[in-house]
């Protein structure tokens, strides 16, 4: 599922109009953006966390041609899937 049919998918569900929906969608995404700007963990109870994790420095390999590189430290941003969730979608 791609964004578009995220408010689709919302648009239905409440009912509304698309532009609202779309409206939605982005307010929740934009805060679940400043939180983990902020260095914060979001957490959705039944869903999952969003957090940033800091990677160290490290040896890799080109892939292309095989040669060893220097991967940099930084951020990355990680979901950890909640019970509710992970649940459901054993259920299957």
């Amino acid at each position: 599922m791609n964004k578009n049919a995220l408010i689709k998918f919302v648009a239905t569900e409440l009912p509304t109009s698309k532009l609202k929906a779309g409206l939605l969608v982005d307010t929740v995404l934009g805060g679940i953006r400043e939180g983990l700007k902020a260095d914060e963990s979001v957490t959705l109870t039944g869903f999952g966390t969003f957090e940033v994790r800091c990677t160290k420095a490290r040896q890799g390999r080109d892939p292309n041609t095989g040669d060893p590189i220097q991967i940099s430290a930084g951020r990355r941003v990680a979901f950890k899937v909640g019970r509710g969730l992970r649940s459901e979608i054993d259920k299957d």
